[in-house]
């Protein structure tokens, strides 16, 4: 009998659309707007006094968490039933009642530019919205006129927006036919999921079908991630940024020096993953790995030697073992986790019309956090689910926090969802037989090689997207040639040429995210950062847990690298990033060592 998986419960969020908690608080949202732009009115007329500041402020606070409550729900809705005409109705609403509060963002930075005498005082008063007040000084220099803005910010609704909403739509509901006699249908995520299966003919079916399909659809994706990526460069020019990653850092609070280190230290370990990837050739039986054979699960052996099918995890065993592991590195970190599981934070069923991949969405009034996952039974989905718990914690400690001193980015974030990943794994690791310890060691390896090499692909990639869109639209197949360069330069030797996946540029909705370019080295951020952590987590014992919490509970208050500072590392240096990779090749040097016994 199938297990009957989850389904978030959103009662605590709003009951529903026609609730009258929501509708009051579309209400309430449009008086906050309308009260932020009459003050900024009076502000703008007059001498900006302390007083006045921090009274802007925290309009502009109470303003953005419940435009963040009300898109949020909106959004979680539509990623569950991408085909609901309500939810889309309800998105697109939302958007136009929060419309003018980009104005103000926009007239409330060009105000501080103004007064910039007022803060350079030393007040106490305004020393705990210090670092947020700064990064508003720099982003009123790289920004239009605020009537430009506005208009920038409108046309979005129907631009960039449009063009992602389009791919989450598509990329939910494409499906190709699995079996000509019986008619049935797969979606893409179902056929990537195929790609966990150990038999290596399904693995292969699927990914020539998931390509046949992907190219069924290419056309309207293409027009997507055209739309998506013109309207960046076009507005980023007119804002002045010097270049995409100048922003890109700027938003991920590294600054550009520790970007270069960290991609030139991800380069450096590319001849490592090859030799994994080699390794796990051998141990698949074949010559050399294909796209499909990435995720190729290393089955243990029967009494008899033949091959047994991986271990499958039922829900609530994934979701103890999960709360277990915590335990031994924060009792307060479990206790919140087994919260999550029982009061229903998690939809982790995958059907038709929800999205694939995974998400953790927080709701700042609220004060919660509900988790997206499609989860198999496999133990990279158990870990799926403890990187989104990992999210949802860090939501936790900092949701008290008034929300200038709480919005952390995304480099932080993935540094506290892939440290919860290795917490389950290492403690994972310690009681179980060579058979399992293998499967497992080389599972781990195994995201580290999406998480450094996939990514590094991706990051090749999307640095040529943005080069090439800045002069003309690119057609499908110049998207796949771009991709499949990507994928060689960073996979080289590791994988067959001849059976790569052109398609990932449709794949991945992380490239149709205009808010966010570059939205995958912040993974191999968190990566690194967090087995550099998780070493010293070891070494210090269980005081560590509440040094991490402190971490996590200033992510919102200071750049990555004085955050890094504060833990005792400087991410600036080659040296620092390579501790990590240290970690992953002594993983990979003890998977060689497994197959050889």
């Amino acid at each position: 009998m199938k297990e009957k998986l989850p389904r978030w419960n959103l009662q605590a969020i709003y009951p529903s659309f026609d609730s009258d908690a929501y509708k009051t608080d579309k209400q309430r949202l449009q008086t906050h707007i309308d009260a932020f732009q009459n003050k900024l009115s009076r502000a703008e007329k007059q001498e900006l006094s302390e007083r006045m500041l921090l009274d802007l402020i925290a309009c502009f606070e109470q303003a953005g968490d419940r435009a963040e409550n009300l898109s949020a729900y909106t959004e979680v809705i539509y990623t569950t039933k991408t085909q609901d005409k309500r939810a889309l109705a309800e998105i697109n609403e939302i958007d136009a009642i929060k419309l003018p509060l980009g104005a103000c963002a926009v007239r409330f930075r060009a105000l501080l530019a103004k007064n910039r005498s007022l803060l350079r005082r030393k007040s106490p008063a305004l020393q705990p919205y210090r670092f947020f007040l700064d990064e508003s000084l720099t982003k009123a220099r790289r920004q239009m006129p605020c009537d430009m803005e506005d208009l920038a910010c409108d046309l979005a609704r129907s631009g960039a927006d449009a063009w992602t909403r389009l791919h989450a739509a598509i990329a939910s509901t494409t499906s190709i036919v699995w079996d000509e006699q019986t008619g049935e249908r797969k979606t893409v995520i179902a056929l990537r999921d195929l790609a966990h299966h150990p038999d290596r003919a399904i693995r292969q079916r699927a990914y020539h079908a998931e390509l046949a399909a992907w190219k069924s659809v290419e056309i309207p994706m293409s027009a997507a991630l055209n739309g998506v990526k013109g309207q960046a460069v076009s507005l980023d020019k007119r804002r002045g940024w010097k270049s995409v990653f100048e922003k890109s850092s700027f938003q991920s609070r590294i600054g550009e020096k520790t970007l270069s280190v960290l991609i030139d230290a991800l380069e450096k370990s590319l001849p490592l993953f090859r030799r994994y990837l080699k390794l796990k050739a051998g141990a698949l039986g074949i010559e050399k790995c294909s796209f499909y054979d990435l995720f190729a699960p290393l089955c243990p052996t029967n009494a008899d030697g033949e091959a047994a099918h991986a271990k499958k995890w039922r829900w609530g065993e994934a979701c103890d073992f999960i709360a277990a592991r915590f335990e031994e590195f924060d009792p307060l970190m479990a206790e919140f986790a087994r919260k999550v599981f029982s009061q229903s934070w998690i939809d982790a069923e995958g059907r038709a019309g929800k999205i694939g991949g995974a998400y953790c969405a927080d709701f700042p009034l609220a004060k919660e956090s509900r988790i997206l996952v499609n989860f198999e039974g496999s133990f990279d989905s158990l870990q799926t689910v403890a990187h989104e718990t990992g999210h949802a914690w860090h939501h936790e400690l900092v949701k008290d926090l008034p929300r200038f001193q709480a919005l952390y980015p995304m480099t932080l974030a993935e540094t506290a969802s892939i440290f919860a990943e290795t917490i389950v794994l290492e403690s994972a690791l310690e009681n179980v037989n060579a058979d399992e310890k293998k499967a497992l060691v080389e599972g781990s390896i195994k995201d580290s090689c999406q998480v450094i090499v996939d990514i590094l692909s991706r990051f090749y990639f999307e640095k040529a997207l943005f080069e090439r869109r800045e002069k003309s639209e690119l057609a499908p197949e110049e998207l796949c040639a771009i991709m499949l360069d990507a994928q060689k330069k960073s996979y080289g030797a590791g994988l067959n040429p001849k059976e790569l996946h052109p398609y990932m540029w449709a794949v991945k909705d992380h490239y149709y995210n205009y808010a966010l370019p570059f939205y995958n080295y912040p993974y191999a951020f968190g990566q690194l950062f967090s087995l550099s952590l998780y070493a010293r987590a070891k070494d210090e014992g269980a005081p560590f847990a509440a040094v991490y919490r402190d971490l996590l509970a200033n992510t919102g208050k200071m750049s990555a690298h004085a955050l890094a500072a504060r833990a005792g590392f400087d991410i600036e240096t080659t040296e620092f990033w390579q501790g990590g990779i240290k970690i992953i090749e002594k993983r990979i040097g003890e998977f060689e060592a497994l197959l050889d016994s």
